[in-house]
């Protein structure tokens, strides 16, 4: 039965989509197992999504898409300004701390990226940046959102492993931020180089008490779930709703700039978006059943001998396959695919499941700008009006500082593990 698995991927690379090719390939095995136990798919699939902690993936991307239209962007940005647009790039910079405070508040990659880069290329472009390292920087800076919370990703990999979806969503922190310095460091250097600069001076204390004053509202939306989880004020799923509500509420009576007639839309968006999770959720699961009753994770483990004996040999081998897959598979698929196959191998070598979910989520997000797919980078180009090739000067040193972060983080596990286990203690 592990021979299906290379079908499984050439049907990836035929252009199937990954939820019918998951379907596929399990319905194919359970048949040739047994065909009386094809009654069973509908029932497997049904309890794949049957889970509450699930219900928080659709209130968070309801969520991001309310605080995207609300104006929560704009005073980001203009925060964002206040505290590094004097610095060599500054405005490049503060594509790379607005993406940070966004990730905090929308969660996905593709929505930082597009309400980033509609804001700020243009701006760049006018102050005669090359709009293909404006693009590329954007679309990098993205996928911090997956990573630094409240994250979908995460969620979605607390409810496959049940590890605790609010320790994932602390232990993304560190990451998150490694990432945005390792691209803000990146900008000075090219600031440098091209003579890019910031704003004549530096903002005066009043003036940052000013944006902050007009992002506050923002900010504290992060803290404000984080802090209830790990309190256990309300659940992961509770604070889906919690965020809801607070977007609908700076967006229509605080900012005003949310109008009720845009809510079918956003309402609409949102829902499609959730189907296509859900139904491939709901697939992944009966994958997931038919890799265990055929024991493929064990025969998987005696086919890779010493690497899956050895801990830096495994770490090594799933992050080469993550950036791998990541290349032309999107991140919620990979995530549904290798979680399963890679989860048995990494308890057996006493990864720690917090060390390894943040891993999996720095990888999959690197894809999300790798070519050929790399669904950032066409939005980027799109706004940017360029081809996806013409990014490559500036994009590839960018995806090289996001893979020191990953290697960083994949061998020194308290870097990831350490704000966790501090809150715990706090806790306690």
């Amino acid at each position: 039965m592990i021979l299906l698995i290379p079908i499984l991927f050439i049907l990836f690379f035929l252009g199937i989509p990954i939820a019918y090719s998951l379907g596929f390939i399990s319905i194919i095995g359970v048949y040739l197992t047994d065909p009386e136990m094809l009654m069973n798919i509908p029932r497997r699939i049904f309890r794949g999504i049957d889970n509450f902690s699930l219900v928080a993936v659709p209130l968070f991307i309801l969520a991001g898409e309310l605080m995207t239209k609300g104006g929560i962007s704009s005073r980001l940005i203009r925060f964002a300004q206040t505290l590094v647009g004097h610095l060599p790039a500054g405005l490049a910079m503060v594509v790379v701390v607005a993406s940070m405070f966004f990730s905090a508040v929308s969660g996905t990659a593709i929505a930082a990226a597009a309400a980033i880069g509609g804001m700020m290329i243009p701006a760049m472009k006018k102050e005669g940046y090359d709009s293909r390292f404006s693009s590329s920087l954007v679309a990098t800076s993205g996928t911090i959102g997956p990573i630094i919370p409240p994250s979908i990703t995460l969620v979605l990999f607390g409810v496959m492993t049940s590890t605790s979806i609010g320790s994932l969503f602390v232990a993304g922190v560190v990451p998150g931020v490694l990432m945005g310095v390792g691209l803000m460091i990146y900008c000075y250097y090219v600031g440098v180089k091209h003579n890019y600069k910031g704003r004549e001076k530096r903002a005066s204390a009043k003036e940052l008490l000013f944006g902050l004053k007009d992002a506050i509202l923002a900010l504290i939306m992060p803290f404000i779930i984080i802090g209830g989880i790990l309190s256990g004020i309300f659940t992961p799923t509770e604070s889906g709703v919690i965020a809801v509500v607070y977007a609908l509420i700076i967006g229509l009576f605080v900012y005003r700039e949310l109008h009720v007639k845009d809510l079918v839309s956003i309402f609409l968006s949102s829902a499609k978006t959730t189907a296509v999770i859900v139904f491939l959720i709901g697939n992944a699961a009966l994958f997931t059943w038919f890799l265990s009753f055929h024991r493929i994770p064990d025969q998987l483990a005696s086919m890779l001998g010493p690497f899956a004996e050895n801990k830096l040999l495994l770490l090594l081998l799933i992050n080469v396959i993550l950036l791998i897959a990541g290349t032309f598979i999107d991140t919620i698929s990979a995530l549904t695919i290798f979680t399963p196959l890679f989860l048995p191998l990494v308890i057996a070598a006493d990864i720690e499941l917090i060390h390894f979910g943040i891993i999996m989520a720095v990888n999959l997000t690197i894809g999300m700008v790798t070519p050929p797919l790399g669904v950032c980078l066409f939005v980027t180009a799109a706004i940017a009006k360029i081809r996806v090739p013409e990014m490559f000067k500036f994009l590839l040193p960018q995806i090289a500082i996001l893979l020191i972060v990953l290697i960083v983080i994949t061998y020194i596990p308290q870097i990831t593990l350490f704000l966790p286990e501090l809150l715990d203690n706090i806790m306690n």
